[in-house]
This record gives structure tokens, C-alpha cells and sequence, in this order.
């Protein structure tokens, strides 16, 4: 199963359209740390990350997490962690995955620079949620009734192809 994101405001799954958001400086072959760009390329869809205290149940083959207080994700790529799930500390640059607003919600991580990390190429790189498809710093945001649709269709061999 392939998700294809090739314009910058549709995410396209068989007979299914959903209207997304992207970085705010759009696709980008060479993605770097911060530039505000998504990557281009064909990825694997990871696990699905979620707070048990807005969703109770997700109808989903994805593997789930439950997102903790202390859950961040390394964006500092200076540190070993770099591009992988922390426990938060002041002292370790991160997104934090716990949020009051609900982009977090639900989050699925993309298998962008994961396997073999490089630094400064990228790192957080989501779907997520929005309220209002303003630019991202990077990730995919959909609508939350459409992220849901996706996480019933989708299977554990998707990917996602972003051109």
C-alpha cells in the first residue's frame, strides 16, 4: 500500500484524498536540520504514538505507543540520541511529544533518517495533527477525522511516497 503526497496539499491513498499541510519551505531532496522542508523520497510508516487521555481507542494495525509526560524526540544533532525517542531533559534539545495543544495527539513517525542516523539531515519527522494547515516545520499534518481514516486503511507495510 503507497500513500503519494505530490502536491503540497493532498495526501492521496487509493480512492481515498485528504487535505494535509507540509514544511513551510515545501520538499526538499536534501533535507537539513531546521531548514523547514519536508524530505523527499519513499518511506515506511513507523510506530503510531497517541495520548490515551484524548483517544481511548484507535482502530489501527500500526504498533502503538502511549505518549508519556517526559516523552520527547532528540533533534540535537550533536547528541548520540539524535533523531530518536528520550526521556526529556533540559539538557537534551528536543520536540516535546506531551503537549497542551493537540498536534501530538496522534503522531506517526516516518522512517526518514532513522536506521543509521546522520546528523544535521533531519530529524521528527511526523504526521501529525492540525486545526488550521498552516506551514509545518517539516512534517505531514492532517485534520483529526482524516488522520483517523488513514490509520484504518493503512498496514504495516505502507509507505509513503513524498515527490
Amino acid at each position: 500500500m503507497l500513500i503519494r503526497l505530490k502536491n503540497k496539499d493532498r495526501l492521496n491513498i487509493d480512492e481515498f484524498s485528504f487535505k494535509c499541510c507540509i514544511g513551510k519551505k515545501g520538499l526538499k531532496t536534501k533535507k537539513l536540520e531546521g531548514d523547514f522542508s519536508t524530505p523527499k523520497g519513499t518511506f515506511l510508516l513507523k510506530k503510531l504514538y497517541y495520548r490515551s487521555d484524548r483517544f481511548k481507542k484507535i482502530n489501527t494495525v500500526l504498533q502503538k505507543k502511549q505518549i508519556k509526560k517526559k516523552m520527547g524526540w532528540c533533534n540535537d544533532p550533536k547528541h548520540k540520541q539524535y533523531n530518536s525517542l528520550i526521556k526529556t531533559t533540559k539538557k537534551i534539545k528536543h520536540e516535546k511529544l506531551f503537549r497542551k495543544d493537540q498536534k501530538y495527539d496522534l503522531v506517526i513517525i516516518i522512517d526518514y533518517n532513522l536506521n543509521k542516523t546522520v546528523p544535521f539531515k533531519g530529524s521528527a519527522i511526523f504526521i501529525h495533527l492540525t486545526k488550521n494547515y498552516k506551514p509545518t516545520a517539516g512534517c505531514i499534518a492532517l485534520s483529526k477525522n482524516d488522520m483517523l481514516v488513514l490509520l484504518k486503511i493503512i498496514n504495516k507495510k505502507t509507505k509513503i511516497r513524498i515527490y
